[in-house]
């Protein structure tokens, strides 16, 4: 068969299954000669233990009842909480910050202060001085040395963001006027000069080995029904050919934080709005009555633990293996209990446990390279098992 003519018969066939377009996944994939085109449409990543470049581990603050957003008087300080996101801090920060500040305003309008500089101290601190206020950080540390941080940078505005036993219906009309605010925010931040946010293309690969169902022994609360008409919901495509290790896969676009470059453009935004960092550690929250503000929001994430006693928080630990970036296979995809984002800033490679518990009370912030060999290897013979040699 010509070149050409084979060519277009293997995108004709890719068109047929709903897998050719490659939205979010820029260049094209390595391509082996005897693979069909099915296969032809999953971005390769080269998911190898000797290109993990760092190991990362985070704590999620989650609380049972969800974010805390109540106000508390200190002495003479006014004090707006604004934590406990769970795994839904980058996805939520622009709607809870909105929130926040609705609430600090009748206190000052004119002089803010905000404690953390972690994705929700940041976007906080910038919709204050959008709401014409003076606005000073305070912070043990700034990014990259933050929690949130170590974040694997997807739009999950769900994850662990409350126990379904605790969710109230006030609570869930809460949290998805945070979720349509931060989303429709997100929209704005397309295009920016370093795609600090931007979609790229999700495939969900059910593999064909038999597996345990990935239960939740917690039973986190899941709340995303009620915005599936803001969300891309995408396909799910039946696979029958039987070479390829996954019999089906979901594939939808995805929204991603780059979060080393978005991390860096909230900062710069910040700074040039006139904001002020100091770095200052609080040991407790009488140490406020002595900083200038009449109004703090509190932005601590997990840090609130131990600031503030608030033993409501439980952590749940979460790490990530991060892989030399690939710019051609920018995309985001699960397998066997492995959730991967091939970022422009790194690939995050996270094993998600045998059940949804896992990590749930884990104050271990100690890398494990176990674990991070194991997400990695189970993605290398996702590959290897399609015929890559990667």
């Amino acid at each position: 068969m010509p070149l050409l003519s084979r060519r277009r018969a293997m995108t004709r066939g890719a068109s047929l299954l709903g897998l050719s377009s490659l939205s979010g996944c820029a260049g094209e994939t390595l391509l082996q000669p005897d693979l069909d085109a099915d296969v032809r449409s999953l971005p390769v990543i080269r998911a190898r233990t000797d290109r993990i470049d760092r190991i990362t581990v985070c704590l999620r603050p989650f609380r049972a009842a969800g974010p805390r957003l109540d106000v508390e008087q200190v002495e003479r300080k006014t004090v707006v909480h604004n934590y406990g996101h769970g795994g839904s801090g980058w996805s939520l920060s622009w709607g809870s910050a909105k929130l926040a500040v609705e609430r600090a305003l009748p206190v000052s309008s004119r002089n803010i202060g905000v404690i953390g500089c972690g994705a929700i101290g940041l976007t906080t601190a910038i919709v204050a001085q959008q709401a014409g206020a003076q606005v000073t950080i305070y912070a043990e540390a700034l990014p990259p040395f933050v929690r949130s941080a170590r974040a694997s940078g997807s739009w999950t505005p769900s994850s662990r963001i409350a126990r379904k036993d605790a969710v109230t219906p006030e609570f869930a009309t809460r949290w998805e006027s945070m979720a349509r605010y931060s989303f429709s925010c997100y929209q704005n931040l397309q295009g920016l000069p370093g795609h600090p946010v931007e979609w790229d293309t999700f495939y969900g690969l059910h593999s064909r080995e038999p597996s345990a169902p990935h239960t939740d022994p917690i039973g986190f609360a899941s709340l995303d029904d009620r915005i599936q008409d803001i969300e891309p919901q995408g396909n799910l495509i039946r696979i029958n050919n039987s070479r390829l290790p996954y019999s089906e896969v979901h594939k939808k676009p995805n929204l991603i934080f780059n979060v080393t470059g978005y991390a860096d453009y909230l900062l710069r935004q910040f700074l040039e709005r006139g904001g002020r960092i100091k770095i200052l550690t609080l040991h407790h929250p009488s140490d406020l009555t002595a900083l200038p503000e009449p109004v703090f929001i509190n932005c601590t994430g997990y840090g609130a633990r131990a600031l503030w006693n608030d033993n409501t928080i439980v952590p749940i630990r979460g790490q990530i293996a991060w892989l030399i970036p690939q710019p051609e296979a920018l995309c985001s995809m699960s397998f066997g209990n492995v959730y991967v984002v091939s970022r422009r800033d790194g690939i995050v490679i996270q094993w998600m446990g045998t059940d949804m518990g896992f990590g749930y009370d884990n104050t271990d912030e100690k890398p494990d390279l176990t674990e991070a060999r194991r997400g990695v290897s189970i993605i290398n013979g996702l590959y290897r098992n399609m015929g890559y040699n990667i």
